[in-house]
């Protein structure tokens, strides 16, 4: 699989990165749906052996069991130096409060370096904008977290545009390590991030990984199939309810697209994801092994002008959601 750098870092990551949110003990945490360790291992050696190198997991994830089998997953799989490893802080655990704190963003990368079995992650990256914390105190920590060598970079997810150039601009003024990645919410059905937050990250060379490229699974199916997941994923509800019949109609054109190229529903969805310039890696989710062969072979699906442009215009102005 083609690899390109991480934004201005010297990192190479793989076009697709595999979210490791499916991966974590069902008995822990909030997600009822996630996969044991005896099924989530041969998903992650499966990615592995298709190219894939870049894995993205958080310390919150079903209360830090992604990360304990990401973890063992990858050093009986790979070298260290072969993958890059991203994970996150901001929301709770059983024995860490929410926020990004000083206390909170020290406590939270030693104890995610221990689930991991490793000495240091690739990328750390804020889960969430802290109201209740001075963005100075946050920055400041995680530039000490890069100093220690615990983590090569740090990163975003899901903020405000002003709230990211203001930290950047910190970032810069004070010598402290900058974000070199922005996780944000961008699908086909969700393209508000193209009005503010892109146009920065292409001035300032950040990649972009979008979570919920597939729209968490909406735009791989016939719309209004369910699955065991949608019936129990409270997020997906909140995202997504308020824009069912535009979005109706955008998943029309991505299934006659597919139709007419002969690919499936995901790899469209996919593809159009990857020939946006601002997009470095998509974050991708698999449950099953014949669902994650189809996600991969979308990097070599070809969508022309006139294919972006029937899948984009219907599009109308979405509410911004998932910064909650």
């Amino acid at each position: 699989m083609k690899k390109i750098p991480l934004g201005k870092t010297e990192l190479q990551v793989s076009r697709l990165c595999l979210g490791c949110m499916t991966y974590g003990d069902p008995l822990r945490g909030n997600h009822a749906w996630t996969l044991p360790e005896e099924s989530s291992r041969p998903l992650i050696k499966q990615a592995l052996e298709a190219g894939i190198n870049f894995f993205d997991t958080a310390n919150s994830y079903s209360d830090g069991s992604s990360e304990e089998i990401v973890g063992r997953a990858l050093k009986d799989f790979a070298r260290r130096d072969e993958v890059v490893v991203a994970t996150k802080v901001y929301f709770p655990l059983s024995n860490l409060t929410q926020g990004l704190s000083r206390n909170n963003i020290l406590q939270s990368i030693d104890d995610s370096l221990t689930r991991l079995g490793m000495d240091h992650v690739d990328l750390l990256q804020i889960h969430r904008w802290d109201y209740d914390t001075p963005i100075e105190e946050t920055l400041e920590a995680l530039h000490d977290v890069v100093q220690a060598g615990k983590a090569r970079y740090i990163g975003a997810s899901s903020m405000h545009a002003a709230q990211f150039e203001q930290a950047l601009q910190l970032q810069t003024r004070e010598g402290w390590a900058r974000f070199v990645s922005m996780q944000d919410q961008y699908n086909l059905i969700q393209r508000e991030e193209e009005n503010a937050m892109h146009p920065l990250c292409l001035r300032e060379g950040i990649a972009v990984l979008p979570w919920s490229p597939l729209a968490r699974g909406k735009l791989t199916r016939p719309w209004g199939e369910a699955t065991a997941r949608s019936v129990s994923d409270e997020v997906m509800a909140k995202l997504y309810r308020d824009t069912e019949e535009n979005d109706a109609a955008i998943a029309e054109r991505i299934a006659t697209l597919a139709a007419d190229k002969g690919v499936t529903r995901a790899q469209i969805a996919l593809a159009w994801l990857l020939h946006k310039p601002v997009v470095t890696a998509p974050i991708i989710g698999a449950s099953r092994a014949e669902q994650f062969a189809e996600l991969v072979k979308a990097v070599d699906v070809e969508l022309s002008t006139t294919d972006i442009a029937e899948l984009e215009t219907v599009y109308q102005p979405h509410p911004v959601v998932g910064f909650e």
